[in-house]
């Protein structure tokens, strides 16, 4: 006889319960505390198990904090939390003791969850693999966008496709910076200096508006969607530095918008391999048409434009840092960890099966838009345009506008060039420069997502 009345809720305390270690309580490990003490029950039902928290290792015990923690969970031993823990959440940053910790939590058997980008980028292999001998789980969602979903979408959604390009803004700092020198006008150091002021950007920048962040993430995003190994000195890496206000006035006026992006790709060159297929992994400056979904992309906010085979085009955008955004990326992938650990099985793994080499930024194709002063004379655009010519470069477009006073005028050439290779680029660029035509080479910015 059918039996038609309504399924019992299974209560919290009826599931199986699993020890949850925090290592890091700064802006994003507090935040994770007081979601995971907050909303324990409703985590429960989503992951089918109960997670208490055991406790949360932090380097003092009376740092002021974002959020108020109970005392009897904190301790400054984060060995202690290891042995007997089911999943260890990692938010210390910076490589140790983090890498050393990670690996005895492994060893002891837990699953892994990580925000830790500079880790993964420089240690990314070596931990896998630990995981690997175990048959054990790294969960990193938040180590490539904050709160955006896009390690998942790239392992798991788009896993029976085949990924041929990434392009992201994936540094909040920096979006809002160039954001703010394009809507406004501003100069770099101004911006940087608001930034700062607001805690959008670090007392010491660098890692940011160097590059040094997109390029972590970068690593990890073309590991994964390549099945490939990306070692962090493999990414080309240039950061805004030298982005001012003149450049983003031309790029306006060209119809661009100025861009850090992080640029992952399948590549074909036979230079480089036997199979003809390489990679490339890059982060720069580069112009973006402001028809293109990046383009839109304001403030500190961060987006991933991914192009797959069968897919086709897909964004991922939101929020790419902050404390209680990345905590909820965070949150996800315990959750995950959580119903692994129920479910039984081999831990989810991560293939370098394809093994593909990365190129130089010299093997890459692109078009580029070459800022030059000249004299105002006859035969100069002739002698710009041979000299590009014997480098295999290309002109699309050409627009000259007169900069200086009366009697002292010095032509302005905007050069926008057809595909070309890197390296025919550069050699170009070079032989401009020492010509004696061009006064001064001011800019050269590639063009992505055209």
């Amino acid at each position: 006889m059918r039996n038609t009345e309504p399924a019992k809720r299974v209560e919290v305390t009826d599931y199986r319960r699993l020890r949850v270690a925090l290592l890091g309580a700064g802006a994003v490990g507090s935040q994770v505390a007081a979601l995971l003490l907050k909303h324990g029950d409703e985590l429960a039902d989503r992951a089918g198990a109960a997670l208490d928290l055991v406790g949360i290792s932090v380097r003092d015990l009376d740092a002021p904090r974002d959020v108020d923690l109970p005392r009897e969970l904190l301790t400054t031993d984060p060995e202690s939390l290891l042995v007997g823990s089911d999943i260890v959440i990692e938010l210390m940053g910076g490589i140790e003791p983090a890498r050393t910790s990670i690996l005895q939590a492994i060893g002891a058997g837990a699953d892994i969850v990580t925000a830790n980008k500079a880790l993964l980028a420089t240690h990314g292999p070596e931990l896998f693999e630990a995981a690997d001998q175990v048959g054990a789980s790294i969960y990193y969602e938040a180590a490539a966008a904050g709160a955006i979903p896009i390690i998942r979408p790239l392992r798991d959604s788009l896993a029976g496709d085949r990924v041929q390009r990434i392009m992201g803004i994936v540094n909040g700092t920096t979006n809002y910076i160039l954001d703010r020198m394009d809507r406004e006008g501003s100069d770099f150091a101004e911006v940087l200096a608001d930034a700062q002021a607001l805690g959008y950007a670090e007392a010491d920048p660098t890692a940011d508006i160097e590059g040094y962040d997109a390029a972590q993430k970068a690593a990890i995003l073309a590991s994964l969607a390549f099945h490939t190994a990306v070692p962090l000195s493999a990414v080309h890496r240039e950061g805004i530095t030298r982005i001012d206000a003149d450049m983003m006035d031309a790029a306006r006026k060209a119809g661009f918008v100025i861009k850090l992006l992080a640029v992952c790709e399948r590549l074909s060159d036979a230079e480089v391999s036997p199979s003809g297929e390489t990679i490339s992994v890059r982060v720069y400056p580069a112009l973006v048409p402001r028809e293109h979904p990046l383009a839109s992309v304001h403030g500190a906010n961060n987006a991933v434009f991914v192009q797959a085979e069968a897919a086709g085009d897909l964004m991922f955008y939101g929020a790419g840092a902050g404390g209680v955004q990345t905590a909820s990326a965070v949150l996800g992938d315990v959750v995950s960890a959580a119903r692994r650990h129920i479910a039984g099985g081999v831990g989810v793994g991560e293939s370098t099966r394809a093994n593909l080499p990365v190129v130089p930024i010299g093997h890459v194709t692109t078009r580029y838009q070459i800022t030059l002063e000249v004299e105002d004379r006859p035969g100069v655009l002739a002698a710009v345009a041979g000299l590009l010519s014997d480098g295999r470069v290309s002109i699309a477009t050409l627009e000259q506008s007169i900069v200086g006073t009366e009697g002292d005028e010095t032509a302005r050439l905007v050069v926008g060039t057809h595909l070309a290779r890197e390296q025919d680029l550069s050699d170009a660029v070079a032989a401009l420069s020492a010509s004696g035509v061009v006064q001064r080479v001011v800019s050269v910015l590639r063009v992505e997502g055209d």
